[in-house]
């Protein structure tokens, strides 16, 4: 089956086409026929687009709606040569990136009308991003029809086996009655798909299963995964909880925003807004949000800001990971993913660093690999084993969207069962 992977932003519309189905999955046979990013600018959409037969294009073009953006990817593709050997734009399937499922969606779904209607209750889960989800769905179901299947993968659904003891703040409980206050987590895409990978590597059973995920990029977030299934996660009712991130705070003091408000001037929506987008490695640095750039600031210049926002975001991982540990009663490994996660061996090493009493051992030649790197860290007498997995979201979506359309549960919830 070829598989048309959406992911709809505010602004832009990512895409991804995959060719997998039942059978190729089992021998991790799926092909990338080919991908692209379409970014509004105005009036005018900038083009991204790859195909495994030539350059990577950039190029404009007069697109007013994710409408037209849908209709101009299938003529790229009927012209790209693609798909030479197959009926053009030959499209089994859409699988779309949906950010919020709130407690309706604890698995990948078919779209039906009841399904959209779900996902629209969820907006005020996610008001900037269930929105644009649901317009690229509009989109796709009007440019494609009723004959083509569309699914919704959701970025909470893994989260949703974490038990209540740990999703709920202690809060008055009727909060959470009246307005689902609770810990959603996110990036469960990419802990499913790492967690997987893992059990892969090491032909385990789901059962089996039990790591800590480290998703490191401007984004970060970590799951505790207990026989295959997430039990908590740092990210919280929004993804603002947690671990420290390139803008966002990661986790405070509550009472920090009425400070801030106060003595700042300002409304409860900025503080949130500078909580998310001015804090993290940024606000520390009081330069970037890019690691490379922080890790150069340090070696050229020892930049003691920079060193220092290196030093509390490897720190914050690791006190996560300590916490997930202890709740756990221990894992079998730490698995690494994520833009940082995959290609900074100093901060993977910063990371393990302090954490010998659990039994991990770095080994320094493993680790100094990075990139398109998949596999062990760790020396292989350590009782906490270290791992490098690129993640791939995308091929999840599509493998889940080949599941739904074939009436299987997603092999996460199928096995655990």
């Amino acid at each position: 089956m070829n598989i048309l992977v959406l992911n709809a932003g505010s602004s832009s519309l990512k895409f991804q086409l995959i060719a997998t189905d039942l059978e190729r999955m089992k021998q991790s046979a799926d092909e990338r026929l080919c991908r692209g990013l379409i970014e509004w600018a105005g009036n005018e959409a900038i083009l991204t687009l790859q195909s495994p037969k030539g350059p990577k294009q950039k190029r404009t073009a007069p697109l007013s709606d994710a409408v037209a953006a849908l209709e101009y990817i299938l003529h790229w593709i009927d012209g790209s040569g693609v798909m030479e050997n197959q009926a053009a734009p030959d499209i089994h399937a859409v699988g779309h990136r949906v950010v919020h499922g709130g407690e309706l969606f604890a698995e990948s779904t078919l779209i039906t009308d009841e399904v959209l209607k779900g996902i629209e209750e969820c907006i005020d889960l996610a008001p900037l991003h269930n929105p644009t989800n649901i317009r690229g769905i509009q989109a796709s179901r009007r440019v494609f029809g009723p004959d083509v299947p569309q699914v919704a993968v959701f970025d909470t659904a893994f989260h949703q086996t974490i038990p209540e003891y740990a999703y709920l703040y202690a809060l008055p409980y009727h909060l959470y009655r009246r307005h689902h206050i609770r810990r959603y987590g996110f990036h469960g895409t990419s802990h499913r798909f790492v967690s997987e990978r893992y059990r892969d590597l090491r032909e385990l059973t789901i059962e089996q299963t039990n790591v800590i995920t480290l998703h490191l990029g401007n984004g970060c977030s970590a799951a505790a995964i207990r026989g295959g299934r997430s039990v908590d996660t740092s990210m919280g009712m929004t993804p603002l909880e947690g671990l420290i991130m390139g803008t966002r705070s990661g986790d405070i003091d509550p009472a920090i925003v009425n400070v801030m408000a106060t003595k700042e001037g300002l409304s409860t929506h900025d503080v949130e807004a500078v909580l998310n987008t001015q804090s993290g490695l940024l606000g520390i640095s009081g330069l970037t949000n890019d690691m490379r750039v922080l890790q150069r600031e340090v070696k050229d210049h020892q930049d003691r800001r920079a060193r220092l926002a290196i030093e509390m975001f490897c720190y914050r991982a690791r006190k996560y990971v300590g916490a997930f540990l202890a709740c756990m009663g221990g894992a079998d490994a730490i698995v690494f993913t994520g833009g940082i996660g995959e290609n900074s061996p100093e901060i993977r090493e910063q990371i393990c660093s302090g954490l010998e009493w659990a039994g991990l051992k770095l080994d320094r030649n493993r680790n100094q690999q990075s990139g398109a790197f998949e596999g062990r860290i760790s020396t292989n007498d350590s009782k906490l084993h270290a791992f490098v997995i690129p993640t791939d979201e995308e091929l999840l979506i599509a493998r889940d969207t080949v599941r739904c359309v074939a009436g299987a549960r997603p092999a996460s919830n199928q096995e655990a069962a």
